[in-house]
Formats: C-alpha cells, structure tokens, sequence
C-alpha cells in the first residue's frame, strides 16, 4: 500500500514509518515538525525510493488537500497529535486545535479525496489513540478497558483524544468513510522524546540528577513497546474491520515505582554510577500531577482473536533495550535536550 503517516516523526510515528517501509510499503510521512519531532527518527529511511516527507500542519486543510492530491494514498494512518498530559495542563488550547480541530481537517480531506476517487472500499483511514480516553480503572485488579468501556477523560490530553476518536466514528458512521481505530497503552522504547517518564529517568540517571516520580509512584500503567506497536498498527490498517475499534497493550503492567526500580536495576548493571551506590538511592517523590489516573490496563482479547496479534516483548527486556539504545545514541538526545521545556517540570497546576 502508499499509506500516508501524519505524525510520523513523532515517537510512534517514526516507528511506524521505519516499520512500514520494512513491511515493503510506501509512506507518504507528513509532519509539522514541532517540538517533539525529529527527522533523526526516520533518517535510516529517508533515502528509500518508497519514502517522502511533507512538513505540513494538520491544522492547515488547504496543505492537507494538496497532499492528498499529489500523493492519493491507499490508507491513512492518523498519528499526529499534542500528546505530553503534563503540557496539556499548561496549555491545553494547543491540544483542542491540533488533536480535535486538526482531526477535523484530517477527516474532511480525506472524504474528499476519497469521494472524488469513487469511494473505493479498500481505502482505509485509520485513527490511533490512547487508552487513557477510558479514564481511571478501579481497585480490582481484575479490571481492564475494553473496546466498550465507556469514555471517561480526566485530562485535557485525553479529553481532547476522546473528542477525535467521537468525530472518527461519526464520519463513518454519516459519511460512510471507511475508519479502523485503535487505543494503546504507555509506549516506550528507542526514540522516546525525552519529557515522558521512561526516558527521564535514563537520562538523570546518566547525569546524576534526582529520579523524580509523582505522588507515591502507586499509579499503574501497561507498557507497550513501540515496535510491537508498530507491528499492531499496520496489522490494524490492513485486516481491522470497517468501523472497529482495537486496544492495543502490551500485557506489562507495572506501578511506576516499580517500572523506576527496575530501570534502575539494568542502570546498574549497563551504566553502574562511579560511586558504587545503586542508581535507585537516587529515586525522589515529587509532587503528584493534578487529576493523575489510577491505573490503566488494557484487555486485548478483541486484537488477539481477531487479528492473532500479541506483544513480543516483556517489559524487562524491552526495557534493557530502551537503555542500551539510550547509552548508544547519545548525540540523539542531547540534541533535544535544549528544547522547550525539556528538563522542566511542567502541568503542576495553578
């Protein structure tokens, strides 16, 4: 297929580019390129005769138009998005434009293109979101979203996920316009933006600095590893059902204090600290952020039964990979470390 990728010099997005044009597609990557994006991500394929990048902004429909025109792709796979909750606190204005508005424009050009087409039925827009539009799960550890769990954001991030993925059915369902959709667990893995939690904890470890984790560090999370991820999505695009929805996990759940102590464990046996101590004395209770959900968790019988997909790796190997490609790849991450907000602590609150 020629799929066109929004977002895709994004985390996800580049994984899925780089995993897509493995897979022997071509990928049309448009990205606005703003603060989390990095054209490093996607620099092992950016030379391949089946690869193009367009730097355009989804919030711009006349850019969108003219991309569709001048590439007509088979699918779309809709991954660009404001996506770091801490900065929707502080800002959430920049998410309702770009996540809902750019969503908008997203699925305005590609009815457009695709009626003009003649409506083709394998044509394929697929939307990828995030479990955390489902809210926070309760006590029972029994629990999981499924695909129908009813939406319940408690962020401006998720709220503004949760509108997109309502304005996604809502075409398919008025319009007719073929849509798969699909909700994910916590990424992590090889070019994650340094602002996220995985990655801070790696790269204060290597400078020494304090490993900071909100509240009591009770809170729960299903870790995903991108390239299962990757994997998954274009599964989703090429054999997912018309107008379904799949929640994509990784079947990893940890607290985040024990995801940081494990983190520490590897640190200590890849990047052992001069003093000898152990990196987890350096582990810091910071205060919580507002609004901070429980525990998500994923159930993914839905994808697994119907599509055969399940994760390949384990949370602890996917995560001495994280490390070992963080050790590896210095000159990535201090590129973006000047970057706005990066080091910062940010979505405090009033």
């Amino acid at each position: 297929m020629k799929i066109l990728v929004t977002g895709g010099a994004g985390f996800i997005g580049s994984a899925v580019v780089r995993r897509a044009i493995a897979d022997g597609h071509a990928v049309v990557n448009l990205d606005a390129l703003t603060y989390a994006a990095c054209l490093d991500n996607v620099a092992s394929v950016a030379d391949h005769p089946d690869y193009a990048f367009v730097e355009a902004d989804i919030r711009d429909r006349a850019a969108l138009d003219a991309v569709f025109a001048a590439h007509q792709p088979d699918a779309v796979m809709h991954l660009a998005a404001e996506s770091h909750v801490d900065r929707s606190i502080d800002g959430p204005g920049t998410f309702i434009e770009t996540n809902v508005t750019g969503t908008f424009n997203m699925l305005e050009a590609a009815r457009k293109y695709w009626v003009q087409a003649g409506r083709p039925a394998a044509f394929r827009f697929h939307h990828i979101s995030t479990d955390e539009v489902y809210g926070s799960l309760p006590a029972d550890p029994e629990a999981r979203f499924t695909e129908d769990t009813p939406y319940d954001p408690r962020s401006p991030y998720s709220a503004s996920k949760a509108s997109s993925d309502h304005l996604v059915r809502a075409w398919h369902e008025t319009y007719g316009l073929p849509v798969v959709l699909s909700n994910c667990s916590n990424n992590y893995g090889p070019y994650h933006f340094p602002e996220k939690l995985i990655p801070v904890i790696i790269l204060n470890a290597l400078a020494g600095r304090p490993l900071p984790i909100y509240g009591d560090g009770s809170n729960i999370r299903d870790w995903l590893y991108v390239e299962d991820h990757a994997e998954a999505l274009l599964l989703v695009v090429q054999k997912g059902r018309v107008g379904r929805s799949y929640n994509i996990g990784g079947e990893n759940e940890r607290s985040n204090l024990e995801l940081v102590k494990t983190l520490c464990g590897i640190l200590d046996a890849l990047h052992p600290r001069a003093d000898g101590a152990p990196h987890a004395d350096r582990i810091t209770f910071v205060a919580d952020r507002p609004g901070h959900d429980a525990r998500y968790a994923i159930d993914p019988g839905r994808i697994r039964g119907e599509l055969g997909w399940r994760p390949s790796v384990t949370v602890e190997e996917g995560l001495r990979r994280t490390v070992q490609w963080y050790l590896d790849n210095e000159s990535w991450w201090r590129a973006l470390q000047g970057r706005d907000g990066v080091g910062q602590r940010l979505g405090v609150g009033a």
